[in-house]
C-alpha cells in the first residue's frame, strides 16, 4: 500500500537546524567564511574531456572481510544465510524493505513502522559500573560523568562477544556537549570549573557490555569487565609520521607523542581485527585566540576554521592548552582518526597520523580481494575533500597478543590519497540538477597521492613544498596544492559487503555556486545545494582509479532537481541531509539524516534499494524525536539500532525549561540515547 507522504515546506532556504546546535556541534561552521579559499582546480575551471571508462577497473568487487563474527560475505546473489540479495522482489517488494514507510512528522517520540517495537538501550548519564552513581540532573559532576554514559552519542558499533550467546560490546562515541541544556544555572560568559570538567568528561567514547533478549531485539546493559569510559582527558598514544614532530610538541608533552583526550568524535568504523575507529571532526571550536599566534601558524589555523578571540565554551579559562596564544601546537593534536581496542580496557587509545589531519567524519574499512586494507574518509566541511588510505600491511589472523599488536599498526604504514573527479557530461551541468543523460550523473576519477609512510615509519611527502610531517598535520593545505575536487561536505563512507562499491554521503552545501564560490560540477551538480546527495563509487580500492555516479539527489521528490537513480519519484519518501550510512545483510543501503534543512519533519532513517528493478526506491523506516538527529545506524536481521543525538535541542530550550522530555517523559531533561527497534513477535527486519 502506498501511503501519501507530506512533502517539504519551504523556508526561504534557512536551515532547519537550531542555532544552538550550530553553536555547540560545529562552532557555527555554516555561518563562517568557508575555510577553503584555495584556487585549486575544480570542474568549472578546467576543460574536461570525458575519460574512457572502458577497462578502467579490474576486479574491484572483490571479497570483503566481514566485521565481527559473520565470516566472509558473498559478493553477489544470495547472502550467507541463503536469502535473496537486495533488489530481489518478493510479492513486488525488495527483500529487506518490506515495511510501511513512516510519514514525516514533528513528534517528540521515536516513530517506527506499524508492527515494530522499540526500547532504550542506554541514555546520557546511565552508570557503566556497579559503583557509579545513577543520573541526577541536579547533581551532575565531573566525577560522576567520568563513570557514566557520555552526552550526544553519534557512532555506534555492536561487537559479538565470542563464546557468549547474544552478548555484545556496544561502543559509542560522544560528539559534543550542549552546556545550556545540560546544566541548570549555566553561565555561558563565565562557566564554572565544575561545568567545564563535567562537559569535557561527557566527551569521548563509552564501551558497555549488552545482552540481547531471546525472541526480540531488546538489549540490556550489564556491568561487564569490558566497560570503559574514554573522555576528553584520557591519555592517547600518537603513532605514524607526525609522532614526535615539533608540530605536536607542547609544554605539557615535549615528546609530541601523548595527547590528553579526544574531542568532537563524529562517526566511525569497525575494523576486521575487532577495534573501533572514530573521527575527530569540528575540533576548531574548542580553542581560543587563533589570531594571537605567529603569521605562519595563523594561516594554517585559518584553513582549519579556528576562531579568533574567546571560544564558545571558554575552556581556556581553566586549561591553558585550549588557549592557542599559550599553546599554539595543541590545535595540531586534534583532528585525527582514533582507534580504540574495546577488548582491553587498559590499552591506550591511538591517534593515527598517517591518515591525515582534517575534520574527520569517519574512517571506514574495506578489505580488497588481495587482503589490502583501505580506509575511506571524508572531510566534513563545505568545499573540502574525500580521502583514502591504502595500507601496505595485511591483517594477521588469530586473537593472540602478537596478532593484535601487528593489526594495531596496520594504519601506520601505507599511502594517503585525495580524490579528484571528472564528469562525463561537463557541458550539460547547469546547476539546476537536471539529469544529463539516460545513465544519470556519471564520471571517472583518480586518487592523488599525498603521503607515503614506509614500513620503518619513515614518511615521504608527495606534495611539492611540503615535508612529510606537514602533509600529515596540515593535510588540507597539501590537498589544496594538488588540485583535489571540492565537494559538498563529504561525510560517511561505506563499502557494500555485496558488491564492493563504495557509497559516500554529501550532506549539503548552500554556498555552492554563490558569488566568489566554486560552481557546480557533475558530482556536485546543484547550485545552493540545500539537500545533499549520495555518490556510488566503483573503486580499484588498492589502485588509483575509479568510476562513479550520483545515486541520489536528495530533496522533495516532487521537484525537478531531485533524482533517485531513475526510480519513480512518486513512490519515494522525501529525504534530505544524508549523513551516516549502513548496509543490511541483503545489500540495501540505509541512510540516517542530520537536520533535514527545509523539511518540515524530524530526522530519520531510510532504506534504499541498490539493485534490481527497484533501484533507488527510498523508504523512511523511523523518525527520531523533536529537535534530534539520527546517528550511528546498525542494521541486522533481528534489530535496528540508532543513536538519538541532541533531542529537544532548540534555541529557546534550557535545562530549566527543556523543549523535549524524551525519553523519560514527565518534566525530565531530554537525554541523548541509543535505541533498538525490532519486529513484534520476532522475525527479520524488513521481511
Amino acid at each position: 500500500m502506498n501511503v501519501p507522504l507530506p512533502l517539504f515546506v519551504k523556508r526561504d532556504g534557512q536551515p532547519k537546524r537550531s542555532a544552538i546546535t550550530c553553536q555547540y556541534k560545529c562552532g557555527n561552521a555554516c555561518f563562517h567564511e568557508v575555510p577553503n579559499t584555495s584556487r585549486n582546480e575544480y570542474f568549472g575551471d578546467i576543460v574536461r574531456a570525458a575519460l574512457s571508462r572502458r577497462g578502467m577497473l579490474k576486479g574491484s568487487a572483490g571479497v570483503v572481510v566481514a566485521i565481527g563474527a559473520a565470516g566472509v560475505l558473498a559478493s553477489c546473489g544470495t547472502d550467507s544465510t541463503g536469502e535473496q540479495a537486495g533488489g530481489s522482489l518478493v510479492d513486488g517488494v525488495p527483500v529487506g524493505t518490506n515495511f510501511t514507510p513512516v510519514a514525516p512528522n514533528s513528534d517528540d517520540a521515536l516513530v517506527v513502522p506499524e508492527g515494530y517495537e522499540t526500547a532504550i538501550v542506554i541514555r546520557w548519564g546511565d552508570p557503566l559500573f556497579a559503583d557509579a552513581p545513577s543520573f541526577d540532573p541536579d547533581k551532575q559532576s565531573a566525577a560522576s560523568q567520568a563513570v557514566q554514559f557520555g552526552f550526544n552519542n553519534d557512532f555506534a558499533a555492536l561487537l559479538p562477544i565470542e563464546g557468549q550467546a547474544n552478548s555484545y560490546l556496544l561502543v559509542v562515541n560522544h560528539e559534543y556537549t550542549t552546556e545550556p541544556q545540560m546544566f541548570k544555572g549555566y553561565n555561558k560568559e563565565n562557566p564554572s570549573l565544575e561545568h567545564y570538567q563535567t562537559a569535557i568528561a561527557a566527551h569521548g567514547l563509552s564501551v558497555v557490555q549488552v545482552q540481547g533478549e531471546s525472541g526480540t531485539g531488546k538489549l540490556t546493559t550489564e556491568f561487564g569487565k569490558y566497560n570503559r569510559r574514554i573522555t576528553g582527558t584520557t591519555e592517547f598514544l600518537v603513532t605514524g609520521p607526525a609522532a614526535g614532530s615539533a608540530l605536536l610538541k607542547t609544554n605539557a608533552d615535549p615528546t609530541g607523542t601523548k595527547v590528553l583526550g579526544t574531542l568532537n568524535n563524529c562517526s566511525g568504523g569497525v575494523t576486521p581485527w575487532g577495534t573501533v575507529l572514530s573521527g575527530e571532526e569540528n575540533i576548531n571550536q574548542y580553542f581560543a585566540n587563533a589570531d594571537k599566534v605567529d603569521e605562519s601558524a595563523k594561516g594554517r589555523l585559518q584553513r582549519y576554521g579556528f576562531p579568533t578571540g574567546a571560544s564558545e565554551r571558554k575552556w581556556e579559562l581553566y586549561e591553558p592548552r585550549f588557549d592557542l596564544e599559550k599553546e599554539p601546537n595543541e590545535a595540531n593534536r586534534f583532528g585525527w582518526v582514533v582507534e580504540v581496542d574495546p577488548w582491553d580496557a587498559s590499552a591506550p587509545p591511538i591517534k593515527h597520523t598517517a591518515l591525515g589531519r582534517f575534520k574527520h567524519e569517519a574512517a571506514t574499512i574495506h578489505v580488497a580481494a588481495d587482503g589490502t586494507v583501505v580506509a575511506y574518509m571524508g572531510d566534513d566541511e563545505r568545499f573540502d575533500y574525500m580521502y583514502k588510505f591504502v595500507s601496505s600491511r595485511k591483517i594477521q589472523s588469530g586473537t593472540g597478543q602478537a596478532s593484535m599488536r601487528h593489526n594495531l599498526t596496520i594504519l601506520d604504514a601505507g599511502t594517503l590519497y585525495v580524490a579528484k573527479f571528472t564528469g562525463d557530461h561537463p557541458d550539460k551541468i547547469d546547476g539546476t540538477g537536471a539529469v544529463p543523460s539516460d545513465q544519470g550523473f556519471t564520471g571517472t576519477g583518480q586518487w592523488i597521492p599525498l603521503l607515503v609512510t614506509a614500513e620503518d615509519g619513515k614518511a615521504t611527502s608527495r606534495v611539492d613544498g611540503f615535508t612529510a610531517e606537514e602533509v600529515a598535520v596540515f593535510t588540507r593545505l597539501a590537498a589544496d596544492k594538488v588540485g583535489a575536487t571540492k565537494m559538498d561536505r563529504p561525510e560517511d563512507f561505506e563499502a557494500s559487503p555485496k558488491s564492493g562499491k563504495v557509497y559516500v554521503a554529501l550532506t549539503y552545501n548552500e554556498q555552492r555556486g554563490k558569488a566568489g564560490k566554486p560552481g557546480v560540477d557533475e558530482a556536485n551538480p546543484r547550485n545552493i545545494n540545500k539537500f545533499g546527495q549520495v555518490l556510488e563509487i566503483d573503486d580499484e580500492h588498492a589502485g588509483v582509479k575509479f568510476t562513479w555516479n550520483v545515486l541520489m539527489l536528495c530533496g522533495d521528490p516532487k521537484t525537478a532537481d531531485t533524482y533517485f537513480a531513475g526510480f519513480d519519484k512518486t513512490k519515494v519518501s522525501p529525504i534530505a541531509a544524508p549523513d551516516n550510512l549502513a548496509f543490511d545483510g541483503y545489500g540495501n543501503l540505509w541512510i540516517s539524516t542530520d537536520s533535514s534543512r527545509a523539511a518540515d519533519s524530524n530526522d530519520g532513517l531510510f532504506s534504499v534499494v541498490l539493485d534490481g528493478p527497484n533501484r533507488g526506491e527510498t523508504k523512511q523506516f523511523l523518525t527520531v524525536p523533536f529537535g534530534g538527529e539520527t546517528c550511528g545506524p546498525i542494521i541486522s536481521e533481528q534489530r535496528v539500532t540508532v543513536c538519538v543525538q541532541h533531542p529537544g535541542e532548540r534555541d529557546d530550550a534550557t535545562a530549566e525549561k527543556p523543549a523535549s522530555h524524551w525519553p523519560d517523559g514527565g518534566d525530565s531533561l531530554p537525554r541523548p540515547a541509543v535505541v533498538s527497534v525490532w519486529k513484534k513477535g520476532g522475525g527479520r527486519i524488513g521481511t
